[in-house]
């Protein structure tokens, strides 16, 4: 004859850290001057595959998908504003303030 007792609760998934390290440096990414950015895509790449291989224990593959999205933009975006700074002339440029050279003395 069965024990009469409560039945067993299954653990909950947990979120997996590295997806949430993910979607913070993504969102931050651009802030961190591209540093983020490229450890927000690491992160997100290494959480996605523990979150597969975890068998329904962790959860998160939204989060971590969401950093590795946001990690790539942000990096394509740096390389296209580094890439128009090099094209006109650098950050600075040739843009002349003030006195020119006319003053009337």
């Amino acid at each position: 004859m069965p024990q009469p007792g409560y039945p067993g609760y299954a653990p909950q998934p947990r979120n997996n850290g590295l997806a949430i390290a993910s979607l913070v440096l993504g969102i931050v990414g651009f802030a961190l001057c591209g540093v983020g950015s490229i450890l927000a895509i690491i992160f997100g790449f290494i959480s996605k595959s523990q979150i597969d291989k975890s068998g329904g224990t962790q959860k998160g593959r939204g989060m971590a998908m969401a950093g590795i999205i946001l990690g790539f933009a942000f990096v394509a975006l740096l390389v296209v504003l580094l890439i128009v700074a090099a094209a006109t002339g650098g950050v600075h440029g040739n843009v002349h303030v003030g006195n020119t050279g006319n003053s009337g003395g």
